[in-house]
């Protein structure tokens, strides 16, 4: 963006081969071709204080995926003008008059990023099976129980914590066995009130009782031909479990206020995150209807127990929600991604999804942190550097002391460094120093 065609000029007198410029004057502009997806990298043009209003740049740049970079005017940087917080957004800046080799190398590092980040911005290839994320050795476990349990039409219980995913599981087997075109219709056992339960699984007549003012078909029998699903079984009364037990030997229900059997075939999957075998010891399950809908079991396991999925979850999440995300939010810090994969995760998989969308809303800034995620991050935990990251310590305060030695001459600074100038240039970027 110029608003003046100076930048035009002197990028047309800069001869870089292989660029297509397309200058514009305003933020206007800049906003209609960018909506047609022709450019990779964009240029914004500092030359003045007051060329561009800080809060509608950064609007700019935080809605369109692309790298940019700043160029400003002749002591521009120097005096302080353009705040830091707007110079964080660009990929790179540079003091006019422009050099060449820089800017250069300059936009072919900015296009090579666009052109890999493009590739990883596509929809994640999420491992897994049955519309579930998840290659670890519990998840594969889970899938070639799957494999056998979808291809019959028996009972099925399955076990595992809150939040962990069983209600998904219970959609998978629906949608991979026989019933897939029948009904799939749920029911949490421990959010009706016992008086109401009876009613709901089996349906009345019309006068059954008062507020009955018309027929209503039970959640056992609208589910005829497909399957139900009795989230939290456990919750069920010891007198509702005597009439589903009944159900489940002669495939024949009764609805509150008549006397007509009605024949239904339909699949049954229960679950339950208590341990239906000690409610069993303590009386407060009956054992008959404990074997009835126990033919099949599967066990979800919990969040803790397959960490190697997590980052894949997370990141199959952030995809999921990528429409209410705040337009700033590019995807997930590596800080955040250890904090999460080390979290022991109680309420499992519904709570990810949960701090994760919350934080791809009131996230503030480009990555996620863990503090986004409301997770607590290593506190006073001290890395030693590696010797990578010494050596680019080192480095960079030599050509620091050696630009400030000879006033950012950068020819005379490679010369006495005893390099060419466009390693210096490179090893400038690479490591970040302002000139």
């Amino acid at each position: 963006m110029d608003r003046g065609g100076a930048l035009c000029a002197e990028l047309h007198a800069l001869e870089l081969q292989d660029w297509d410029f397309q200058v514009v004057p305003s933020l206007d502009a800049a906003r209609r071709t960018l909506a047609a997806g022709s450019a990779s990298v964009g240029l914004v043009v500092f030359d003045s204080v007051s060329s561009w209003l800080e809060r509608e740049i950064e609007a700019l740049i935080a809605h369109h995926d692309i790298e940019w970079i700043a160029l400003l005017g002749q002591g521009l940087l120097r005096s302080g003008a353009v705040p830091a917080s707007t110079l964080r957004l660009f990929h790179d800046f540079h003091s006019m008059p422009l050099d060449r080799e820089r800017l250069q190398f300059s936009l072919g590092h900015a296009y090579g990023k666009v052109q890999f980040c493009s590739r990883e911005s596509e929809p994640p290839q999420v491992g897994g099976r049955y519309g579930m994320t998840g290659t670890s050795p519990k998840m594969l476990q889970l899938y070639r129980q799957l494999d056998k349990v979808v291809a019959v039409d028996a009972p099925v219980l399955i076990g595992g914590e809150s939040g962990s995913g069983k209600e998904l599981v219970a959609h998978a087997i629906h949608q991979h066995s026989a019933r897939a075109h029948g009904p799939f219709i749920a029911m949490n056992c421990g959010a009706i009130a016992p008086s109401l339960i009876h009613s709901e699984l089996f349906g009345y007549e019309r006068g059954a009782f008062t507020g009955a003012t018309q027929r209503k078909v039970g959640n056992i029998e609208a589910a005829s031909g497909g399957v139900l699903f009795l989230d939290e079984i456990g919750d069920l009364p010891l007198d509702l479990q005597a009439s589903l037990l009944r159900f489940l030997q002669e495939k024949m229900i009764t609805r509150v206020g008549s006397t007509e059997r009605v024949k239904v075939n339909v699949r049954v999957i229960a679950a339950t995150h208590v341990d239906l075998a000690r409610a069993v010891a303590d009386g407060r399950f009956r054992q008959d209807l404990y074997y009835r809908l126990n033919v099949l079991h599967l066990h979800v396991p919990p969040l803790r127990e397959r960490r190697e999925d997590i980052p894949r979850l997370a990141e199959a999440v952030f995809a999921d929600n990528r429409h209410q995300k705040s337009s700033q939010v590019k995807g997930f810090s590596s800080e955040a991604v250890r904090t999460m994969v080390d979290y022991p995760w109680p309420g499992n998989v519904r709570e990810l999804v949960n701090r994760v969308q919350q934080a791809m809303i009131m996230s503030e800034h480009k990555f996620i942190t863990a503090a986004d995620l409301g997770l607590p991050s290593a506190e006073g935990e001290v890395v030693a550097p590696t010797l990578e990251e010494l050596r680019a310590s080192v480095e960079r305060e030599v050509i620091e002391t050696s630009l400030r030695k000879y006033r950012n001459n950068v020819s005379e600074t490679a010369r006495q460094l005893g390099i060419s100038r466009v390693t210096l240039y490179r090893m400038i970027d690479r490591l970040k120093i302002i000139l």
